[in-house]
């Protein structure tokens, strides 16, 4: 019985990655395919032209993929986590983190700030209540509500919105995101008088569209992505689960749609994403009054533990601006 075009695919692009076909077998087995016919189909993968060319010698792609191997190897072998830290000033930011392409969680970065307390929600309710706002709704009835968001828009007031992240429980099928543009509306734009200055970590002229406002309940979800340029993640309420991965294994994240992968990296699905088992996860909190540096490139999956609120910055203080990452999605 021959394999769905899906199972053949899978099974080609893993090939390909060079997946033991032993894994292949079992997880084909596993779906209920027979072993023999199993066996089999994986020996006739094998043999398939395409899969043999692609196989046949080390191509450009294949020595890149060799070297960031190098590169993941040398990363486990410093056994590195995500540090913590307060008291950074930005030389050392720029040095350590910034070039250095490593995450870090500043544990004081919004210490001081206004928005701390004026961005709460019940301060954003009684505040800007009234100014109407795109939102994301209808997120769990779609699974495709990350890659395809625009059939999830729709507009509401403010304090209709935080009330029912307040009142509504763990869900992901409300959001305020990036994608809704809301400190780009005339109404928001006191909130942007909340933020402080930060010399060497956020450039001191606001760039459109650099600074983004995200507002949720409880159980939001944003599957694994990577960013085309490195990201200051700033949480002001509520507290968010990150897993990150570097972005030198991007080889094993199976990223097929422009900056997306079909992994889940808090509960990966090994048989179908056998690859994504030499990828190194760093899982981190980040509470109120943090800042997560997410440097370009890096893959990062987030879920909101609680109501939140968080504002990212991607215009950096850094010479030469922030270094970006061209896609080929």
């Amino acid at each position: 019985m021959a394999l769905s075009p899906s199972w053949d695919a899978w099974l080609s692009e893993n090939l390909l990655r060079g997946v033991p076909e032993a894994s292949l077998i079992r997880a084909l087995t596993e779906a209920g395919v027979a072993s023999g016919e199993a066996r089999a189909e994986v020996a006739r993968g094998r043999r398939h032209p395409a899969v043999e060319a692609g196989g046949s010698r080390p191509t450009l792609g294949a020595e890149v993929v060799s070297l960031l191997d190098a590169r993941a190897a040398l990363h486990a072998q410093s056994r590195r986590t995500v540090e913590r830290r307060r008291g950074v000033s930005a030389e050392e930011f720029q040095a350590r983190y910034y070039r250095a392409h490593r995450p870090v969680v500043l544990e004081d970065f919004l210490a001081g700030w206004p928005l701390l307390e004026r961005w709460r929600p019940e301060a954003l309710a009684r505040d800007y209540g009234d100014v109407e706002v795109e939102v994301m709704a209808g997120r769990e009835a779609r699974a495709d509500h990350d890659v395809s968001p625009d059939a999830c828009r729709t507009v509401m007031r403010l304090a209709e919105f935080l009330r029912r992240l307040e009142g509504g429980g763990p869900t992901n099928d409300l959001y305020l995101t990036a994608r809704n543009f809301a400190l780009e509306r005339p109404e928001l734009r006191g909130l942007l008088e909340d933020l402080r200055p930060a010399p060497g970590f956020v450039f001191p002229s606001r760039q459109p569209g650099s600074t983004k406002l995200w507002v949720g309940p409880a159980g939001t979800r944003t599957a694994l992505h990577h960013d085309v340029d490195s990201v200051l993640f700033c949480q002001v309420h509520g507290r968010k689960r990150f897993w990150l991965v570097p972005s030198f294994e991007t080889p094993h994240v199976y990223n097929r749609e422009f900056v997306w992968s079909a992994v889940d990296a808090g509960a990966p699905d090994l048989a179908r994403f056998p690859d994504f088992a030499r990828a190194h996860v760093h899982e981190v909190v980040v509470g109120p009054g943090e800042m997560l540096f997410i440097p370009v490139g890096w893959w990062h999956q987030v879920h909101a533990l609680d109501v939140s609120v968080s504002v990212t910055f991607q215009s950096l203080d850094v010479p030469g601006g922030n270094a970006r990452w061209r896609t080929f999605g």
